[in-house]
């Protein structure tokens, strides 16, 4: 009887064990957060409960939650940490710690609506985080960029307080269209000035410089994406407060290189042209830029606060930044607020927003230095009390007396002012679908306003040279309003802890409104009604037509794009947009391009796995298509320009075609080439990256010229190509690394790019008044070459230049020559040469040594040929007429006794009032090494009094800015700064070159700064 019950029993007994199993081992919700040894969080990280095919992923905090028994071992594995495990206890929230196996490769990279593993990029992106930005203090990011990244030309166009470089990434595609790249803030395009975003806010800059990274964001990526991601809380982090402050000294670089009291009469006596003007003498010698400069502050104070709980995640800061130039009157000042919120409903729910804010106030822009600098420094400034004269009468020209103490004193008398406030707001949802893991539904809204408002009023005789000059002002406002929409649905999973896929799609749409006014009037009754009230104004009022300006345009847009990776070993990436835009004409409005780009990590393949030293070998490859309508709204309809003219005995405004309409106006199209080997060495401490690209643009918007019999000027066409080839190099490597000791890093980037023109309209293969010459780079010079000076005796002098003397300037002559070798003709527009303006390569490097709580750190930025052009030396200036007139620039001119010199015969063979071929004389080599900034700081020991007074951090440096220059013979010879300070139609006597181009000029002089800095966390 026993013995039946027996198996009866057992039975009974499994089942009982098993059901208290089920019972004890019921299933819980687990939640964690995962984060990185530098307490990072992490996304994408795969949790599977061990010997289940239960799994998740982190989120974007490094968040997850999934359902899991008590003695259940969770497995976390994500590409470039080790795998961890992690035996679960009876706890419901835990806190990860990933070691990082691959020390550079866990980075998360932004590729434009998601994250990428940086190991598992296809495109062209390169990333900068926002801590290695702000080792140099900037007033924008531009300037925190310069020389940091390769294929990104960072070019100077103003050395005025408030001024933004010119971002050109991968060279020149356009002609007439736009070649910025776009700017995304915070996920939504950014509308305003990149000088608006306090470089303090940032996080990390990721820079999209090919078409497989570009194409998600469509026409408007066409020249680049520089994608701006801002700080932001962390879940789970206690509130942080931070401060961050600097405060320098600007001091000048150097002063403009214009002769002294003695240089001058010597130069006037060998010239022979003019006698001493009525405030001149010879024994006089006035510094005039020493009576004008002064040292200028700049200083930045920020604040912030940022913390989260479970479900709340909060970052709010405010800051100040002011900028004074060495010039009086001249600066800029910026106040900006920003914050960011971002709330878990329930747990499939989350809903945010993130709002930059800025006010700036722009002074004193209109204040020129042309006149201090070509002053005679024999004229006397000072009346015999010893104040200052209102103007100084020279030889042939007046001038009014610019001094510190006469522009500080002008009161109401002079005002030139720009204000300007954006308010830049993106709000999001973002809901996980349920049933379908991985699946979210995202909203994005961007609203974006900016405004401007300037104002401008110089009093009577005010920087004339007539007293009785009629005052002058004039105001000016604009308006900039701009609404987005984006509707993305993600699909993010890893299957089998090594099939990782990501799919986006996109609905997108925006539009842009903007109006602006100018306005004018002559005659102010008061010097206190300033630009406040133009109807005042007992003089003319003007409202020029050419000075209002209203568009609005909209772009509407669909994407769908696929990441794949299989082990961190293949990868593949492609993506489909679509694009319509308003300002093309209907019919050509819409275009949908692709895009595609694969990878393969090689150290993963079996034969290099047993590579020690080889951390990462990867090639890429992508193609992409991408298009650009960046060109002027309304421009399919023509234009019509107005002209004043008498009408019989009354006055009437007639109308007249100015621009014809093009009814089948459409897109600019680039065809892009990009391959790259991404490779790490030695534990990853050494790492770069090689890549080569190349870009064909064809259907160029370009404004075609019409001859003077059409009536017409011009109409704007899809006429022309271009094509862009380069080569890049980065190189990132820990030399040392000793926590307790020496630690030393240093980077490295070596680009070049080469573009050429390589069709025109109807056939040409030259448009001599744009310069623009197929075969040829976009961007070159159209004039003569100077080779040398001529001497007595020189044969052919008669021939080539009839009339002319020894001394004056030699230019190459191209014609032909007879049998006995003689020239056939004398020199003439013919021998003009096509003159390239590009570097043969840039880069920059930086390095940083560590001991301990100290810090050193240098950052350099360098360029290798090109032309430089400084219209300083050139006739465009008026500073080196080499007649006496005015102050000439100091330089080493040929005489009887002089004949090796650089520069012509003073008073020699003129064109106008400068020496003929005088602007070839305003070309040198651009090469430099230029050391920008150079940091000493140290970190205080966050333990002892530190921890006991809850400080969590605290650092204090001291920074030089623009210190020397190495390697430029602009430099040797000016001693000035051999970047550009201007664009090529500004700040000269006569506009000598395309806009397009950028020169030194007569603009507020360059900087060499000062500064102290704090940063302090609690």
């Amino acid at each position: 009887m026993n013995r039946r019950k027996t198996p009866l029993h057992r039975i009974m007994l499994v089942l009982f064990f098993l059901l208290a199993n089920n019972v004890w081992a019921q299933e819980t919700e687990v939640k964690g957060r995962i984060t990185s040894e530098a307490g990072n969080p992490l996304a994408g990280v795969s949790v599977h409960v061990k010997g289940t095919t239960n799994s998740t992923s982190s989120g974007d905090n490094g968040q997850f939650s999934l359902a899991a028994s008590s003695g259940s071992v969770l497995v976390f594995s994500y590409v470039g940490f080790a795998t961890q495990e992690y035996t679960l206890g009876d706890e419901t929230d835990i806190q990860i710690t990933m070691s990082s196996s691959d020390a550079q490769l866990d980075e998360v990279v932004v590729v434009g609506y998601g994250t990428q593993r940086k190991e598992a990029i296809t495109g062209s992106v390169a990333s900068i985080s926002g801590e290695k930005m702000n080792e140099v203090p900037a007033a924008n990011i531009t300037q925190a960029l310069q020389g940091r990244v390769a294929g990104v030309q960072m070019t100077q166009t103003s050395s005025k307080p408030g001024a933004a470089m010119q971002i050109r990434i991968r060279g020149t595609r356009s002609l007439n269209a736009s070649n910025d790249p776009l700017v995304v803030l915070d996920g939504i395009p950014f509308a305003g000035s990149i000088g608006d975003i306090n470089p303090i806010d940032i996080k990390s800059v990721d820079i999209l410089k090919d078409a497989s990274a570009t194409a998600i964001y469509g026409s408007r990526g066409a020249n680049g994406v520089i994608l701006v991601t801002t700080h932001k809380g962390y879940s789970g982090q206690q509130a942080r407060v931070t401060f961050n402050s600097y405060t320098g000294l600007k001091t000048l670089f150097s002063r403009y290189p214009m002769m002294d009291g003695p240089e001058f009469v010597e130069l006037r006596k060998a010239a022979g042209l003019y006698q001493n003007g009525e405030d001149e003498s010879d024994d006089v010698d006035v510094d005039w830029q020493d009576l004008l400069y002064k040292s200028g502050i700049m200083t930045s104070q920020d604040l912030s606060v940022s913390g989260g709980t479970e479900k709340t995640i909060y970052n709010f800061s405010t800051g100040y930044f002011r900028d004074e130039a060495v010039l009086p009157g001249q600066n800029f000042d910026r106040f900006s607020l920003r914050g960011s919120l971002d709330q878990k409903i329930g747990e499939r729910i989350r809903v945010g927003f993130s709002t930059n804010n800025n006010y700036s106030v722009n002074r004193g822009n209109n204040l020129g230095i042309y006149t201090t600098l070509s002053t005679t420094p024999i004229a006397n400034p000072y009346n015999e009390d010893g104040s200052f004269k209102d103007i100084v009468r020279m030889a042939q020209d007046n001038h009014w007396v610019y001094s510190r103490e006469t522009i500080e004193n002008l009161g109401n008398k002079w005002v030139d002012m720009a204000k300007g406030f954006g308010s830049y707001n993106t709000f999001f949802g973002e809901i996980d679908i349920p049933g379908i893991e991985g699946l979210k539904y995202r909203a994005n809204v961007g609203l974006n306003f900016r405004t401007t408002n300037g104002g401008a009023y110089t009093g009577e005789g005010i920087f004339s040279s007539e007293i009785n000059n009629p005052s002058t002002a004039s105001i000016n406002n604009s308006l900039h309003t701009q609404w987005t929409i984006e509707n993305l649905l993600t699909y993010d999973r890893t299957f089998a802890e090594k099939h990782n896929l990501n799919v986006v799609g996109l609905y997108s749409a925006e539009q842009i409104r903007y109006n602006s006014s100018y306005v004018s009037a002559l005659h102010i009754p008061e010097d206190k009604f300033q630009f406040y009230n133009l109807g005042h104004a007992t003089g003319e009022i003007t409202v020029n037509p050419n000075d209002q300006d209203y568009y609005k345009t909209g772009l509407m847009s669909w994407m769908g794009r696929v990441m794949y990776d299989y082990d961190g070993k293949y990868m593949v990436s492609a993506t489909i947009r679509t694009d319509g835009s308003s300002r093309l004409a209907p019919g050509h409005q819409w275009h949908a391009y692709p895009a595609v780009s694969a990878g393969w990590n090689a150290k993963r393949e079996s034969f290099l796995s047993d590579v020690r030293w080889l951390d990462l070998l990867k090639f890429r490859a992508g193609f992409g298509q991408t298009s650009n309508q960046s060109v002027a709204p309304y421009k399919t309809l023509g234009q019509l320009s107005t002209r004043p003219y008498n009408f019989a005995d009354e006055f009437a405004m007639g109308y007249y075609m100015s621009e014809l309409p093009n009814a089948a106006l459409g897109w600019e199209y680039t065809k892009t080439w990009n391959y790259g080997v991404d490779f790490a060495l030695l534990n990853n401490r050494l790492r770069g990256t090689f890549e080569y690209y190349t870009q064909h643009t064809k259907d160029l918007l370009l404004s075609v010229g019409l001859p003077a019999s059409s009536g017409v000027g011009s109409y704007m066409g899809n006429i022309g190509e271009t094509e862009n080839k380069g080569f890049e190099f980065s190189l990132d490597g820990l030399i040392l690394d000793n926590p307790d000791g020496l630690t030393w890093e240093a980077g490295f980037n070596f680009y070049l790019n080469r573009n050429k023109l390589l069709a025109l309209s109807s056939g040409r293969d030259r448009d001599e008044g744009n310069a623009w010459f197929v075969g040829h780079p976009i961007d070159v010079i159209y004039d003569y070459e100077k080779i040398g000076l001529w001497q007595e005796g020189d044969p052919y002098l008669d021939i080539l230049e009839p009339g002319g003397n020894p001394g004056m300037i030699k230019v190459r002559y191209t014609g032909e020559y007879d049998a006995d070798g003689a020239p056939v003709r004398q020199i003439n527009a013919d021998d003009r040469q096509i003159i390239d303006v590009n570097p043969r390569f840039e880069g920059g490097f930086n390095t940083r040594l560590a001991y301990k709580g100290f810090d050193l750190g240098l950052v350099a930025a360098f360029k290798n040929g090109g032309t430089l052009i400084s219209s300083l030396y050139s006739s465009a200036s008026y500073l080196n007429l080499m007649s006496g007139r005015r102050n000439n620039v100091r330089v080493d001119y040929w005489t009887t006794e002089n004949t090796d010199a650089k520069y012509p015969k003073p008073g020699g063979i003129a064109s106008g009032d400068n020496p003929k071929y005088g602007s070839t004389l305003g070309y040198f080599d651009a090469s430099y090494l230029k050391i920008r900034t150079i940091s000493l700081g140290y970190n205080f020991n966050r333990e002892g009094w530190l921890q006991r007074a809850g400080i969590g951090g605290l650092r204090i440096y001291g920074t030089v800015q623009n210190p020397f220059v190495l390697f430029s013979p602009y430099h040797r010879e000016s001693g000035m700064d051999p970047e550009p300070n201007s664009r090529g139609d500004e700040n000269q006597a006569v506009a000598s070159y395309q806009s397009r181009l950028m020169v030194i000029g007569t603009n507020t002089p360059a900087n060499r700064n000062y500064m102290i800095g704090l940063n302090v966390s609690f």
